[in-house]
Parts: structure tokens; C-alpha cells; sequence
């Protein structure tokens, strides 16, 4: 073969090979760009009535709702009402221990079953997790724990699913707030009822102050209540703390009885003792001010905007 005849055959397969790789390239970049939209994917709808059991991470949530991600970080609506069944796996005879639904924090790594809604959420029918799981959980969200030391303590995890669960819980350590934190919701309304000394019984004058409260829930949507137990400077230390929190478990029972408030919605109630007084102790009309329970109705700022009306609606 002449040197010319190499020349060509050496150029013809260079070409070949550069037309090969210019045909071959779209088609790569295409599958990365159908992979990053496919990890981009927003909430996934649920067909209504579809039953569905999957694992994974709570990334956000309301009083009623949630944002869950899976293993795929597929994200899901989960919406929680008074039948769902939330525990821990385990425990005495296998029962779990139950945890109302203020609990969830963000970063909690849970099993979720349940059925699709009209709204294409899964209504949650159950909720499980690990007890090892929330106490990571709490650590990073209180605490503002290192994600790595919170996954060194959880065992048996799904590697993708550590993950997933490392991205929830730095968004928390950067907020650095329960998943119902207050910073998310507004104060509209406070109510503050009297007891009287050494009681935690609700007076008249103080049922008629949370049924007008009560009322004003029926018509709000996203909201929570914030309940705080306080006394005056009369008796001791630790039995001011017990009374205090008696007092504040008392008007949460009233709402939850008479007013079929959820329970989901009363943030964990708190006893304060004589340490947050409003009023002097050394006079009886200030002790009487002291011996209280404040209640807060407090609104997530993203559902108590208005929505605003289309120019194809407006007059």
C-alpha cells in the first residue's frame, strides 16, 4: 500500500470518529439533563383513593400537612388528622410509644402509610419511626448537633436515605427551630384567664374568654395555639411549676372537650412557675394578675395571606 493510500485511510477514520462523537454528545448531555430534572422533580400527586406505604425524610411541614422525600427525593404531601396513628416501632409488646403530631420535626426519618386525598396528598392512616431517629432528630433541631454525630447514633439507615435526612436537617440547623417554630406564625389573638389561689380550675368569667377564642378557630386555617401556665410568688418552687402546668393542661382540656380543638394544634403547653410575673407580688391585685394561663392563637404567615383575586374576577 502507497504512503498516500494510509494518509487517506488514516484521515477517513479520523473523520468517522469525530462525526461518531458529534452524533454520540447530545444524546449524553440529553440523559444528564433528563436525570437533573428527573432529581428536580416537584411534590409528587397521589391518585385519589391509592393506598401507599414508602420511607422517608420530613423536610417541612404545618399543623395538618407535611413534605416528605424519599429515598429517590421524590417529595410527597402527607396530611395528618385526629385518626392518624403516630408511634415509635417497638416497645412494650410491640405497641410503640405514641407522639402527638407537633412531634414530627423536621429531619425525623418516618414510615408513612395511608391513601391518596382529593387534594393529591396521602392521608396519613399511620406513622412510624425509630425512638433513636427523633432523638437525633431533637439533638440537631434544639441543639444544632452536627448532622454526622446524629448519623453515627442511627442504625440501620439506608445510605441514600442518610442523605436525604443530612440535606432536611441543615436546613433545620440553619434555621435552627422546631418544625412548629413560632418564627414561622403571627400572633392574632391573646387571651389571658385568672385563677384563684392554689387552683387550677377554670372559673366562669375564664370559659367564657376561650369559648369567644374558640369561636374565632372556626373560620382559621394553618393555625396553632400556644398555651403558657404562670403563678404568683406564693409557695414554693416546685410547686409553683406543678400548678402552673396544671392550670395550663386545664384550658388546653376545656378547648380539646368543648371545642373539639385538635390536639395537633396546642403547641406542647409549659408551665413557667412565679419566673414570667405581669404584675407586682406584693399586692393582691397583682398576684391575681400573676395567677394565669396566657393562650396565643398564632397564624402561618403562608396560609393567612390573602390570595389575591384575577383581573378576570375583579368588578
Amino acid at each position: 500500500m502507497s504512503i498516500n493510500a494510509v494518509k487517506k485511510s488514516r484521515l477517513f477514520t479520523l473523520v468517522c470518529g469525530l462525526a461518531l462523537l458529534l452524533a454520540v454528545t447530545p444524546l449524553v448531555f440529553a440523559q444528564d439533563t433528563t436525570q437533573q430534572t428527573q432529581r428536580n422533580t416537584n411534590i409528587q400527586s397521589i391518585p385519589n383513593g391509592s393506598k401507599l406505604k414508602f420511607k422517608g425524610v420530613v423536610i417541612s411541614r404545618d399543623a395538618d400537612t407535611f413534605t416528605i422525600r424519599d429515598r429517590n427525593r421524590t417529595d410527597y404531601h402527607v396530611a395528618i388528622n385526629d385518626r392518624t396513628s403516630i408511634k415509635t416501632h417497638g416497645g412494650f409488646l410491640r405497641s410503640g410509644k405514641k407522639y402527638p403530631a407537633n412531634d414530627l420535626l423536621r429531619g425525623l426519618i418516618v414510615e408513612v402509610e395511608g391513601k391518596g386525598d382529593a387534594q393529591g396528598r396521602l392521608l396519613a392512616e399511620k406513622i412510624r419511626f425509630n425512638e433513636s431517629d427523633m432523638r437525633a432528630a431533637i439533638t440537631s433541631d434544639t441543639r444544632v448537633t452536627p448532622v454526622e454525630e446524629n448519623q453515627q447514633r442511627i442504625a440501620g439507615q439506608m445510605d441514600e436515605l442518610y442523605a436525604v435526612a443530612a440535606e432536611a436537617r441543615n436546613e433545620a440547623t440553619a434555621a435552627n427551630e422546631r418544625i412548629t417554630a413560632l418564627d414561622e406564625y403571627d400572633t392574632q389573638e391573646t387571651v389571658s384567664v385568672t385563677f384563684k389561689t392554689n387552683s387550677a380550675v377554670l372559673s366562669p368569667m375564664a370559659k367564657e374568654q376561650l369559648d369567644a377564642l374558640a369561636a374565632k378557630t372556626n373560620e382559621a386555617r394553618g393555625y396553632v395555639l400556644e398555651i403558657s401556665g404562670h403563678t404568683d410568688s406564693t409557695g414554693g418552687e416546685a410547686k409553683n411549676f406543678r400548678l402552673s402546668r396544671a392550670r395550663a393542661d386545664a384550658v388546653i382540656q376545656y378547648l380539646a372537650v368543648h371545642h373539639k380543638i385538635p390536639m395537633r394544634r396546642f403547641v406542647a403547653p409549659m408551665g413557667y412557675g412565679k419566673t414570667e410575673y405581669v404584675a407586682d407580688n406584693t399586692t393582691a391585685e397583682g398576684r391575681q394578675q400573676n395567677r394565669r394561663v396566657e393562650v396565643k392563637m398564632m397564624l402561618n404567615r403562608g396560609m393567612a395571606q390573602p390570595q389575591k383575586a384575577s383581573s378576570a374576577t375583579r368588578p
